[in-house]
């Protein structure tokens, strides 16, 4: 064992990304905070750690007595105190930790600090404290979806030298003429699905998951419409119309596109890959419509038209999108079953898109129910209060407590309801007091489980997208006024979440790409997306190619299920020798490492983002903007 107090170059070295191979990593940092920092009047803590289990085990750290807050321009002391042990002394299982807790929230002044170790003379990442230290970050959450934008040239002005692309997928047979996939010669199929954005990190476009990225950014946008300004650098920047209604609006075009006469919506569209995207000359093909779009679409629309509506600029769009949301309900009411399954055998339609789009009976019931709250906001017409009433105690709020985070974006509509003045009383009671009781022992009792004060149940695929659930659900608590609980509290809960991705994790890792300029000490380096591949000399990584990707993407984060190709590694050079540890065989939250090879060794699994990943984070992130 290797015990160490690292000050000066040292600690620059620990908080440098690490390897995919723990003989190769360099310490990791041992008091994290939030890399961009604080508001003033919030609670602030730093986490002192001491590694007991996982790759960086050997890289030991005991923390002295004297913890103080340093102005870094004045170098004066604005705060002392000592750190608290946390569950004495006893390692925490989810990161192989021993931990301690250092609580500076008295710091309240703006100014740019560090949480030093007075004794070792170690200091943390430095962060800010001022009203408005997360609105540059919001900024670049929002830009992914400008940068995932599909058939729009981005032009340096606006994605930067680094990042400048043609439009893609625009050739002759790709968007503007795709093709039913099941009929490819046929030229009588050709539709125009041009635009929506790329899913995650492959280029293909799913119906239903883009209807609840609209619903969700345009949540986002009711619930703080002030952080979201006219000024985040697209194209559209400066029309007057705050930027996330018009990057929203780039998703519901879309969706109309994919509407049929009669009301249906198309599933997906596959897109051939390339990097840059505009280089990707394959054809584009498309599913046929399903009842799952097609709800989710006549929520999205319904939803959109809400608030579009209240624009008089948007009068005869937002009066399009209401006519689309009641012709798609009242298709998929008269057929409640229609599935499809692309990139499947069931519908041979294998090498259609990579995710599976089609749900179940409950998914389709979900959406059923979001549809018709939306309907309801939009109308008042008591047909979809009704269906409400009838068909709440589906969700998986009453019925699955346990996975309430898991749930979120099925459970979130409900709440809607709830806040909503013509809600019937008492299914609106019902509703807030089920989201209260549900979330009591896997929220409230739990915060103290997870020493880095962002718990949730279990790591998973996307574990980002879920702290930033379980973020939001304290948020939504908070503002609802629900359970016994202060806001203040509430707050304070869900900003713990922010703190999670921002840095304040057994990696000090931000877990957003390429944050430098931004002020965050150690982003995420590179991570598996067509367009910034897996070798590129122009984007790979940041530290090690010309550009690397763009800032603010959301990776999926820290996964203890990885695993490269079952059949490694007989099965190909490319596996190596053992699988790559981290992110294999660490405790949950090390499950993490920068890396962005594909196929062996599958490193979407931990690295891939996802707009779905990025949207939970994005309100949860705008609640906290001034």
């Amino acid at each position: 064992m290797k015990r160490i107090l690292l000050s000066g170059a040292c600690a620059a070295l620990a908080l440098l990304t690490h390897s995919a191979h723990a003989e190769d990593a360099p310490p990791t940092p041992f008091i994290v905070v939030d890399q961009f920092g604080y508001l003033p009047d919030a609670q602030k803590v730093a986490v002192v750690r001491d590694p007991e289990v996982g790759f960086d085990s050997d890289w030991r750290f005991t923390p002295g007595k004297t913890y103080q807050v340093v102005d870094v321009r004045t170098q004066a002391v604005v705060f002392s105190g000592t750190p608290v042990m946390w569950n004495d002394g006893a390692v925490d299982p989810s990161s192989g930790d021993h931990a301690w807790r250092f609580d500076f929230s008295a710091v309240t002044a703006p100014g740019r600090y560090v949480v030093r170790d007075a004794d070792a003379k170690y200091d943390s990442a430095p962060f800010d404290i001022a009203g408005n230290v997360y609105k540059p970050v919001l900024i670049q959450a929002v830009r992914f979806f400008y940068y995932q934008r599909a058939g729009f040239g981005k032009d340096a002005k606006f994605a930067g030298e680094g990042w400048a692309d043609g439009a893609s997928h625009m050739r002759p047979g790709q968007d503007t003429e795709a093709r039913l996939y099941s009929r490819k010669g046929d030229k009588s199929t050709a539709r125009d699905v041009h635009g929506g954005w790329y899913d995650a990190g492959d280029f293909n476009k799913y119906t239903s998951w883009t209807a609840r990225y609209v619903i969700t950014l345009l949540n986002a946008y009711d619930e703080n419409p002030g952080a979201f300004t006219d000024d985040f650098n697209i194209p559209e920047s400066g029309n007057g119309v705050p930027d996330l209604l018009d990057e929203v609006k780039w998703g519901t075009d879309w969706l109309v596109r994919m509407q049929n006469d009669d009301g249906s919506l198309l599933s997906v569209v596959g897109l051939a890959s390339g990097s840059p995207p505009s280089s990707a000359t394959g054809p584009s093909d498309y599913g046929p419509a399903n009842t799952l779009a097609t709800l989710n679409g006549a929520g999205a629309f319904a939803r959109a038209a809400k608030i579009y509506g209240a624009d008089p600029r948007f009068a005869t769009f937002a009066a399009g999108l209401r006519a689309r949301a009641l012709k798609a309900w009242a298709w998929a009411d008269a057929h409640p079953a229609v599935t499809f399954y692309n990139n499947d055998a069931r519908d041979h339609s294998e090498g259609l898109a990579a995710g599976q789009q089609e749900g179940d009976d409950h998914d389709r019931q979900m959406a059923k129910i979001q549809a018709a709250i939306y309907l309801f906001d939009l109308t008042g017409e008591a047909t979809y209060r009704d269906y409400v009433d009838a068909h709440y105690r589906e969700a998986g709020l009453f019925a699955n407590h346990a996975n309430i985070d898991f749930h979120y974006e099925q459970n979130a509509p409900l709440l809607f309801y709830a806040g909503m003045k013509s809600a019937t009383p008492a299914v609106a009671a019902d509703i807030r007091r089920a989201f209260a009781d549900g979330f009591e022992n896997d929220g409230w009792q739990s915060i103290a489980k997870d020493p880095y004060g962002a718990w949730i149940g279990a790591y998973t695929w996307g574990s980002s997208a879920v702290k930033s659930y379980h973020g939001n659900i304290f948020a939504d608590e908070a503002r609802l006024g629900l359970g016994a609980h202060a806001g203040a509290d509430g707050m304070n809960a869900a900003a713990g979440y922010i703190h999670y991705l921002h840095g304040v994790n057994p990696l000090g890792k931000v877990y957003l790409s390429n944050m430098k300029a931004f002020g965050a000490t150690n982003s995420v380096d590179r991570f598996y997306h067509t367009w910034y591949a897996h070798g590129s000399s122009l984007w790979d990584s940041v530290s090690q190619s010309k550009y690397g990707p763009p800032p603010g993407y959301l990776v999926g984060g820290a996964n203890p299920s990885y695993s490269w190709d079952k059949r490694c590694p007989e099965v190909n050079t490319g596996c190596g020798r053992a699988m790559p540890t981290p992110p294999y065989g660490q405790p949950a939250q090390k499950s993490y490492a920068d890396f962005n090879d594909g196929w062996p060794l599958n490193s979407w699994e931990v690295t891939e983002p996802s707009g779905a990943y990025q949207t939970a984070y994005i309100r949860l992130l705008s609640r906290f903007v001034k």
